[in-house]
């Protein structure tokens, strides 16, 4: 009978991690219907202003802005990476950890300088365990990024920029495409020209890009002016975007990983079930056998 109550007792066990697992995946669908409504209602108008920087960037206004200012050669770069504060997302953190790994060394090869920037605690202790320094790093930034936090960290960027402090700005994290489909990239985003003309680009097509190229634009004031308005808020509207991607398809993955998990608990308890159920008639058997044999002994 040891047998039988061993299995009960793993089965107990079981049962609760998979409420658990279940009430877990109950949690990030429900976040993640919101992350993708914040990351839906911020796309159109993230692409919109994208086509507007792109279309500014390659008109012939006569009028430059620090942050479309190409430098070459790149002595000093800025990799922000994007990861969660906690675990049990499947390969979320992994995937992008990696990813940002490699990006790293290449940066660093090709770099005079490289500055790392970390969000989220699990690409903290990623990066001190493989003993690489991140300049700065932030666990303020959850399932719900705050536009006035980012705001303030895209601030930060625009004036390192407009400095010569940095001369390249990159940010690896998981971009969101839908509900089916989250891939880890590296976007840069500063300077605006590289990322904004890349972005408008594909949303619209080559041959609007090229009838964009020649749009005539009025401006009132003045070009100066703005584009000392727009493109700020072009780049942090871009970085925010960045942001929402990731905690979208953060909770995409942990949703994919409790369910997962539930099924797996659902698995182990059918199987448990079998063997207590063997063992249990086995218990049944050798004792009907004992009786048998004890009443032939009294014969």
């Amino acid at each position: 009978m040891a047998k039988a109550r061993a299995i009960v007792k793993r089965r107990k066990a079981i049962q609760n991690i998979r409420k658990i697992t279940h009430t877990m995946e109950l949690i990030a669908t429900a976040r993640f219907k919101k992350a993708m409504d914040r990351a839906s209602q911020a796309e159109a108008y993230t692409r919109k202003i994208a086509e507007l920087v792109a279309d500014l960037s390659r008109s012939s206004l006569g009028v430059a802005h620090p942050l479309l200012a190409v430098r070459e050669p790149v002595n000093q770069a800025v990799l922000l990476v994007l990861s969660s504060n906690r675990g049990l997302c499947g390969g979320y953190n992994g995937n992008v950890l990696r990813h940002a790994i490699r990006q790293y060394e290449q940066l660093r090869a090709e770099t005079g300088g490289i500055q790392l920037e970390v969000a989220g605690k699990r690409g903290i202790n990623y990066f001190r365990f493989r003993g690489v320094l991140a300049e700065e790093r932030y666990t303020q930034f959850e399932d719900k990024p705050r536009f006035d936090d980012v705001a303030t960290l895209a601030h930060r960027y625009i004036q390192w920029y407009a400095s010569g402090r940095i001369d390249r700005l990159a940010v690896t994290y998981t971009k969101f495409y839908s509900a089916s489909r989250q891939a880890v990239t590296t976007e840069t985003l500063l300077p605006l020209r590289s990322a904004e003309v890349r972005g408008a680009a594909g949303a619209r097509g080559a041959a609007a890009d090229s009838s964009a190229a020649s749009t005539p634009y009025e401006f009132l004031p003045d070009a100066a002016g703005i584009l000392a308005e727009v493109l700020p808020m072009s780049f942090k509207v871009r970085l925010f975007k960045c942001f929402l991607d990731a905690a979208v398809s953060e909770q995409i993955a942990r949703m994919v990983a409790m369910k997962g998990a539930t099924e797996n608990a659902g698995n182990i308890l059918r199987n448990l079930t079998m063997l207590y159920n063997r063992a249990r008639q086995a218990q049944i058997t050798k004792e009907i056998a004992e009786i048998v044999g004890g009443a032939e002994a009294i014969k």
